[in-house]
């Protein structure tokens, strides 16, 4: 929410400075040009993305198969002039072309860039002229067909005229890629890997494991990102990052140091071990902040599709094999195929060696745990070893249940690893049924 916030203020502080450099006389016109044209710029920029992306197997554009269906089976729809055939304001005798792009080409000549038009004559600068014989066939189109920004429909079709930047079936703006897991199995591709010494590793690993995007990360796939990270060598001065810019890449400062401006105005500085740039991994967001070397610098980069891909594999690898874990596990037989994925999907893994305490007896409880592979041993203060856990068995449900400490410890015989489940996790997603069966079977009584 604050990276949304951050960006919808931005926007307005840019548009507020065009409103008072161009002093408008059609405010509603002008701003919906300025939209438009940000929208044009954010689209141009994913689209010479596009290649790349589909060489990972994400597309940028889903919609292209949809739109080449509707061309063949939709005709456009027709909108009825609100003041007929002889508004004054309309611009019926000079039709335009329903392309928004080609009709934002022709603004842009007869205005010289100026987003609000000329000023002159019409008020709404643009025609909502009914029945003009306006017909536009693809092969006279400028447009790609192919292009995601251009207009959906048959162009064959007799069309009412739109305003000029209008069209009622484009998509609005795009602020991430859609990636299905499912898709991954059959392509050949395969994470980039580049040569990282010992030294660095150790390093990249402590600072990428930190920030708040890679905490989740499993040890396969945090080694994954951390390979895939580039080098990237910039002397002292320039500019990585430029406020309001697309961001595409993430950055672990190695060497070196630099500074954070907001509109100018120096905001901190940070030198090696330092990271920025996360959030252009989640989303097409422009760059909150400018960020410049003040001394020649080491980086290392890793850009949004290669992390998204990384991610959805380590994700997707992850559900499928929990699912198979959980199927065996007979006190989760109640729950339906559908609570077991959501519940795979809020497991997390931790591995423990001989004789190192899971939980401890009298410490406060926060997570559930499912022994996946290993041995461990239960024991009570008052009893000694009670009993034994092997795969499939779960124990720290009664801490949770009746918000207790930890009613015994349980340490590992061999070497062991554990699917968690935290405290808000278990109550969420187990359910008053499997809540009842682990009341009733509560391991560290007897076993």
């Amino acid at each position: 929410m604050a990276s949304l916030n951050s960006q919808y203020l931005d926007e307005l502080n840019e548009l507020n400075k065009q409103i008072k450099s161009k002093n408008p006389s059609d405010i509603l016109q002008f701003c919906a040009n300025y939209f438009n044209s940000r929208l044009e710029q954010q689209r141009s920029i994913l689209w010479d993305q596009r290649t790349k992306a589909e060489q990972a197997g994400i597309k940028l554009f889903p919609s292209l198969i949809e739109t080449e269906e509707r061309r063949k089976n939709q005709t456009i729809t027709s909108f009825k002039a609100p003041f007929g055939e002889n508004d004054p304001h309309s611009l019926s005798n000079r039709p335009l072309e329903h392309d928004p792009i080609l009709a934002a080409n022709e603004v842009n000549k007869s205005t010289n860039g100026n987003p609000i038009g000329s000023g002159v004559g019409n008020v709404f600068k643009g025609g909502y002229g009914v029945g003009e014989k306006n017909t536009l066939s693809s092969s006279s189109s400028e447009v790609d067909p192919n292009d995601p920004r251009a207009p959906s429909g048959n162009f064959g079709t007799k069309v009412a005229n739109f305003p000029a930047r209008f069209n009622a079936n484009r998509r609005v703006s795009v602020s991430a890629e859609i990636l299905n897991p499912d898709t991954f199995s059959g392509d050949s591709w395969k994470p980039p890997r580049h040569d990282i010494t010992p030294e660095q590793l150790a390093r990249l690993k402590k600072t990428v494991a930190d920030n708040f995007l890679f905490s989740q990360l499993d040890e396969e796939s945090l080694h994954t990102v951390i390979y895939a990270l580039e080098e990237k060598k910039v002397p002292n001065g320039t500019t990585i990052i430029r406020q309001g810019d697309e961001g595409d890449f993430f950055y672990v400062l190695e060497e070196g140091s630099v500074d954070y401006f907001v509109n100018g105005v120096k905001v901190g500085s940070t030198g090696p071990g330092s990271s920025f740039g996360e959030l252009a991994l989640m989303y097409n967001s422009p760059r909150a902040a400018t960020t410049i070397a003040t001394s020649n610098c080491v980086l290392w980069a890793l850009d949004r599709l290669t992390f998204k891909r990384i991610l959805l594999e380590g994700t997707a690898k992850k559900r499928s094999m929990y699912e198979e874990f959980l199927k065996e596990v007979p006190v989760l037989k109640p729950l339906s195929s559908y609570a077991r994925n959501k519940l795979a999907d809020a497991l997390h893994t931790e591995k423990f060696r001989p004789n190192e305490n899971i939980v401890t007896e009298g410490e406060r409880g926060e997570n559930f745990y499912f022994v996946e592979t290993g041995e461990a041993e239960i024991i009570r203060k008052d009893k000694g070893v009670i009993g034994k856990l092997h795969k499939g068995d779960y124990f720290g449900e009664v801490a949770l249940l009746n918000d207790l400490p930890r009613q015994a410890t349980v340490k590992a015989i061999t070497d062991v690893t554990v699917v968690t489940l935290s405290k808000s996790g278990f109550k969420r997603l187990l359910g008053p049924t499997v809540e009842e069966i682990l009341r009733q079977q509560d391991p560290t009584q007897s076993r």
